[in-house]
């Protein structure tokens, strides 16, 4: 079982159509959890009204809302064979990144963030309100070997482009239409050798200050947003 907090993500959780189990809620008198309530009531959603102690323990911002749901069901790599636009995270460990990056895919269009197994951040009740509910409308896909899985998409057609600092390519300056999947590395370590050697090419950001690096999520939504642009923002 799932949990997800905060106003916005348990709102477009309700919208999306996921089946909800039960809810938790600290009745406050404002026009959001009014419509989380009403939404839920008609919903037939059991709904317990707590108070402020039930969400001692919780990190973060709940918000006063708690809705509960089936464990995230994570797609495969034939879900997203046959899409046109991917991110694939090489060992993202932090949720508050990895939900921020899903939170940009899905606002850029993109059709699947794809995960490795190990060594990467899960989806959490962390990541579901990191990326305000944008979880429950893309695909999230789980691989056990990045880089088989790239060999596997390169087979379909996808041209496949590491973000690296060090890299002598621009972004900008890359032709990034067609069957495009961008790679973004580890917070602290970046790519690893080996799915740097499967990328067709690295591409860097273009920067101007002295600090000559990006958190990875703001970087993810860089490239997207250059990926989105050379198309037309089609």
């Amino acid at each position: 079982m799932d949990k997800i907090y905060g106003r916005k993500p348990v709102l477009e959780t309700i919208d999306a159509g996921v089946e909800i189990k039960r809810a938790y809620i600290i009745d406050q008198k404002t026009p959001i959890v009014g419509k989380i309530i009403d939404k839920l009531t008609r919903a037939k959603v059991e709904i317990k009204f707590v108070d402020k102690n039930f969400f001692r323990d919780v990190e973060g911002n709940h918000q006063g809302v708690m809705i509960e749901v089936d464990s995230f069901k994570y797609g495969s790599l034939d879900d997203v064979k046959d899409s046109e636009r991917l991110i694939l995270l090489d060992k993202i460990e932090d949720p508050h990144n990895l939900g921020a990056i899903i939170r940009s895919a899905e606002s850029f269009g993109f059709d699947g963030v794809i995960i490795p197994e190990r060594r990467s951040a899960k989806v959490s009740p962390t990541v579901y309100k990191t990326s305000a509910g944008a979880i429950n409308n893309i695909k999230i896909v789980m691989v056990k070997n990045l880089n088989r899985a790239m060999e596997e998409l390169k087979d379909q057609g996808f041209w496949i482009y590491g973000l690296a600092g060090e890299a002598e390519s621009s972004i900008d300056q890359t032709d990034l239409k067609g069957k495009v999947a961008l790679v973004v590395g580890n917070e602290g370590d970046g790519l690893s050798r080996m799915v740097r050697e499967h990328c067709d090419m690295l591409v860097k950001i273009p920067m101007q200050g002295l600090v000559n690096s990006l958190n990875a999520s703001v970087a993810s939504a860089i490239s997207m947003y250059e990926l989105v642009r050379q198309n037309g923002f089609n």
